[in-house]
C-alpha cells in the first residue's frame, strides 16, 4: 500500500508539533511539516499528493496566498484550513478556493482525524474518475471517424437504419462499423459502449 502523504503547513511550531505528534499513529501515513507558506511553496512541485493541512495567517505567503498559488496543480491536494477564532469569512473564502473543509483551532483530535480520513476518501474517487475517463477516452480515440458518427448516432438513439440515412451509407456498413467498434471498446453490450463514450465526454450535438 503506498503511504498517504500529510503536509502540515503552520508558523507556530508547537501546532506543527503537536500535528506531526498526533498524526505519527496513523498507519501507512507520511508527515511533512513547512513552516511557512513559501516553503511549502517552493517545494509544491516535488511533492506527491495528499493532504494538506493549511494554517491561514502565517508571515509571508498567508494560507489564502497558498490557495491561490495552488491553483495549477490543486487537485493533488485536499486542504483541510486550520483557522483561529472569529476566521470563518476568511475561512469561507478558502472553501471558494478549493480547500476541502475547515476546522478551528485547537481542533478536536478525533474530528481532525475524521476530516482528513474524508479528504483522502475524495481524492481517492477524484482519482478514479480521472482514471475511468482517461481509459474511456483512450478507447473512444481508437475508433475511426466514421465508427464514431455511428456511436453518436446510437447515443441519440438512432437505429442502423436511421444512422444509414443520416450518414449516407447501407444499414449494413452500419451493422459493419457498429461491430468494429463494439469490439474496438471491448463490449458486449449497447449500455456498455454508450457508457464508455459518456465517461469519455462524448456527447452529440441533439
Amino acid at each position: 500500500m503506498t503511504a498517504r502523504q500529510i503536509f502540515i503547513v503552520d508558523d507556530d511550531n508547537s501546532v506543527r508539533t503537536s500535528l506531526v505528534h498526533l498524526l505519527s499513529i496513523l498507519p501507512d501515513h507520511r508527515i511533512h511539516s513547512f513552516a511557512s507558506g513559501d516553503a511549502f511553496l517552493t517545494a509544491a512541485d516535488r511533492l506527491g499528493s495528499g493532504c494538506l493541512l493549511l494554517d491561514l495567517h502565517m508571515p509571508g505567503t498567508t494560507g489564502i496566498g497558498v490557495l491561490e498559488a495552488l491553483a495549477p496543480i490543486a487537485d493533488r491536494f485536499e486542504t483541510i484550513v486550520l483557522t483561529g477564532e472569529g476566521e470563518v469569512g476568511t475561512a469561507v473564502q478558502a472553501m471558494k478556493l478549493g480547500a476541502f473543509d475547515f476546522l478551528e483551532k485547537p481542533c478536536n483530535h478525533l474530528r481532525l482525524l475524521e476530516t482528513i480520513d474524508m479528504a483522502f476518501a475524495k481524492q481517492a474517487a477524484s482519482y478514479r474518475t480521472v482514471t475511468r475517463r482517461a481509459q474511456a477516452l483512450a478507447k473512444i480515440n481508437s475508433l475511426s471517424l466514421r465508427e464514431r458518427d455511428v456511436l453518436i448516432g446510437l447515443m441519440e438513439g438512432h437505429s442502423n437504419k436511421v444512422i444509414a440515412h443520416d450518414l449516407g451509407i447501407s444499414p449494413r456498413t452500419i451493422e459493419i462499423y457498429r461491430a468494429k467498434l463494439m469490439e474496438k471498446l471491448n463490449v458486449r453490450s449497447l449500455s456498455e459502449a454508450l457508457g464508455i463514450a459518456f465517461a469519455a465526454g462524448l456527447y452529440s450535438d441533439g
